[in-house]
């Protein structure tokens, strides 16, 4: 496996483009993705019960199976604006349509911005007519894509890799935007994703569900869950090798790639975390189930009492188990063992004997480790998170409606 320049216009038969139509002050705030080729599509979108416009309309669309184009606008939610922000969202998938050549069944439409305001359509519709105009396969234009659907993001999220399986190159672009609003269940952000390997749906659907469920449904923030989350896949086959299916042995290959792009897009979101200064890993072992150590490590996770100790680099690891025993699940106290990075701090229900300097050491680190034993079987699981800091705060006070 090999990473290589580029994102989303990395894989062959795929342009980008973007463009500023004034939702944001300065910088791109409208991009667009088109397949040159008919492209197989799946996508993944928020579990909130409370969904924006654009996803509404996506999660209808692409239940047919094939899309060319994205359009993504940031600086708007479009979400909780009723009747006439669904029309809105049409509007744009018919201007991208027009724009395209190309029909509007073929459109799939996201916004990532503030929630309760109607969407300027006139500027947007100006903005994807200039976006389409600028469209391109070349890494300039993935990155101004990349640029276009950032909100509080304080860099651009990309990703392009290539693997070689027997004589089959697979090539998958990615790009995600993220930094707020970030919870399991689901993605919790934008991601869009691109491959010139020729996939059936039901299969291109499952192996992004699967990476999904190993990724993006692993990272938290703030266990916040928006109401536009969405998680887009396009094959167009333009890399010209045989079909991708369950009968070929490829496919694990392309598992794999498609894991490692994911992978990388997740991490990014929470290390980009809104005024995040470390990186946090959980691992949680000696499970009985996958889920149940999944239901550990959120509670771990998503403690703001554990990501502050973290951000002040206090080894208070008190916080830790106890946010473990209210996961809501049987815990047995005495058979858990917690490490903070390399140094075991509890065991057998009480305090183990460790050097405070080496724990305080593990705690200054730009990436922190907490690994937790059940002792209840087999099972484990990774998570991902960020500190919670000052800045956090500052951010999201002043970010309003």
């Amino acid at each position: 496996m090999k990473k290589i320049p580029g994102g989303v216009t990395a894989p062959k038969g795929f342009l980008a483009g973007a463009a500023h139509c004034g939702l944001k002050k300065d910088g791109y705030d409208v991009g667009v993705i088109l397949s040159k080729h008919p492209a197989q599509a799946a996508a993944m979108f928020t579990t909130n019960q409370i969904v924006a416009a654009p996803v509404v309309y996506s999660r209808e669309a692409v239940k047919k199976g094939e899309i060319r184009a994205v359009v993504v606008n940031s600086g708007n939610a479009n979400a909780c604006t009723g009747k006439k922000g669904y029309e809105d969202a049409r509007t744009l998938v018919a201007v991208t349509a027009s724009s395209l050549g190309v029909s509007s069944d073929d459109v799939l439409v996201a916004s990532t911005g503030r929630i309760g305001e109607r969407l300027p359509v006139e500027k947007v519709a100006s903005g994807i007519k200039g976006a389409v105009q600028s469209l391109g396969p070349e890494i300039q234009n993935g990155h101004a894509f990349a640029q276009a659907i950032m909100t509080t993001d304080t860099c651009t999220k990309e990703i392009a890799v290539m693997t070689r399986a027997g004589d089959q190159v697979i090539t998958i672009g990615g790009v995600a935007k993220g930094a707020g609003m970030i919870a399991p269940n689901m993605a919790t952000m934008l991601c869009f994703l691109t491959t010139d390997s020729s996939v059936p749906n039901k299969v291109l659907s499952r192996c992004l569900r699967d990476s999904v469920t190993r990724s993006f449904n692993r990272i938290g923030v703030d266990g916040h869950m928006s109401t536009n989350d969405m998680v887009v896949i396009l094959a167009n086959g333009a890399g010209g090798g045989p079909v991708i299916d369950d009968a070929t042995m490829v496919l694990p290959a392309f598992r794999e790639t498609l894991d490692y792009v994911t992978h990388h897009l997740a991490k990014e979101i929470v290390k980009d975390g809104e005024g995040a200064t470390k990186l946090v890993m959980i691992e949680i072992g000696g499970a009985p189930t996958e889920a149940y150590a999944l239901r550990v490590a959120n509670a771990i996770g998503n403690s703001p009492l554990v990501k502050t100790a973290i951000n002040g680099e206090d080894p208070n690891w008190g916080r830790i188990i106890s946010a473990a025993g209210a996961a809501g699940i049987p815990l047995d106290e005495q058979r858990l063992k917690l490490y903070i990075g390399d140094v075991l701090v509890f065991e057998g229900g009480v305090s183990a004997d460790f050097e405070r300097e080496k724990l305080l050491e593990e705690m200054k680190k730009k990436e922190v480790c907490i690994r937790l034993h059940l002792g209840l079987g087999k099972s484990k699981t990774e998570f991902w998170t960020c500190d919670l800091s000052h800045e956090y705060v500052t951010i999201n006070a002043k970010y309003h409606t």
